[in-house]
């Protein structure tokens, strides 16, 4: 049997201690950490600092418990989003159409001008918001982003959420969306992208595909994945009362999730991808923060990825908590997060 070596720190010199197989299978006792205060890193940009020191997230531990406050609640993130949206698609200068799909409701993003490399290219965009949140405007700002600063045109899917819809109805409708766009551009030209439940859709939406059939797209790109929505992974805890998004494992979004998947096994890998078989997926480029209660989630799905021998890139950015690289396009780590997310599918991407 193979011995395992730890490294101990020792007051008069270092030490090794040898752990047998059998001894490291045995229970472990958790680590006891110290409360600490968590200053804002001065290593990012003011703009970014500012996000970092905001408070938690308002009634993270009080989600709605009926259809009716979840539809309520989904309705007011629409109502809000739709005036910041046309500022963006004004300083991005962005055209935006709404359509619908194989009767699936989108929107067409299309900038203002494209290069050549890019004309025959397209983006498939799945929002955000814990499978409940961000309907209408409010599925496109990370659609917008990637449009703008890719300058290449994207469709943002408005997949159906709860109470309209549950389980697995939001991937349905991604997967309907890009059957289509598969008709629209050859399919090596084509990207998918998505983050927080949107990059689980992302995933999910690759193995659908191998299950169906399907022609692999050029290139993916999960951003902080929902990739297992059981919470196992280190981040949920080490992370927790840290991230000023997401909070706890146990918060706004686990609730959410739960309502979505409407009494599913949430360890099916259509709602927790990184259990699925991820062989032949495209190349791939996954996102997320230091204080990130997904940070394990995008880890682990980076590893399984590169385990399958996918080429996967993971970008870490300092002091950001869940899906914070998509704030504000005027942010510099924003801008380098979809500036680094674009070189990527431009690589990837056919012409």
């Amino acid at each position: 049997m193979r011995a395992h070596l730890l490294r101990l720190a020792a007051p008069a010199a270092a030490a090794w201690l040898i752990v047998s197989p059998v001894q490291a299978q045995a229970p472990l006792a958790p680590r006891e950490a110290p409360a600490k205060s968590l200053p804002v890193p001065g290593t990012v940009s003011p703009a970014m600092q500012a996000i970092i020191a905001q408070p938690l997230r308002t009634n993270w531990d009080k989600p709605p418990t009926t259809p009716e406050g979840w539809r309520q609640l989904s309705d007011g993130t629409a109502a809000t989003a739709a005036p910041l949206v046309q500022a963006i698609a004004g300083r991005l200068k962005l055209a935006i159409e709404p359509t619908t799909i194989d009767g699936v409701r989108a929107y067409t993003i299309t900038p203002a001008e494209i290069p050549e490399a890019n004309r025959n290219r397209l983006a498939v965009h799945v929002h955000g918001g814990c499978y409940v949140l961000n309907p209408r405007e409010a599925a496109l700002p990370e659609a917008m982003f990637l449009a703008g600063f890719a300058r290449m045109k994207v469709i943002a899917v408005d997949y159906r959420m709860p109470p309209e819809a549950y389980f697995p109805a939001a991937l349905d409708d991604a997967v309907t969306v890009y059957k289509a766009a598969t008709r629209m551009v050859p399919p090596a030209n084509l990207a998918v992208f998505g983050s927080s439940a949107g990059g689980a859709l992302t995933l999910s939406m690759m193995l659908r595909a191998k299950a169906e059939g399907l022609p692999m797209p050029g290139a993916i790109a999960p951003g902080t994945p929902m990739a297992d929505v059981t919470k196992q992974g280190d981040s949920f805890q080490t992370n927790a009362m840290v991230d000023n998004v997401l909070v706890s494992p146990d918060g706004f979004c686990d609730a959410a999730t739960r309502f979505y998947a409407n009494g599913h096994d949430l360890a099916d890998p259509l709602l927790s991808p990184v259990y699925g078989d991820v062989r032949g997926f495209p190349p791939t480029i996954l996102t997320t923060g230091t204080r990130d209660l997904l940070l394990s989630n995008t880890a682990r799905m980076h590893r399984a990825l590169r385990q399958a021998g996918v080429e996967a890139s993971l970008q870490v950015y300092e002091g950001q908590s869940h899906a914070q690289f998509y704030r504000d396009d005027r942010i510099p780590e924003v801008q380098e997060a979809f500036l680094e997310i674009a070189g990527f599918f431009d690589r990837h991407l056919g012409r």
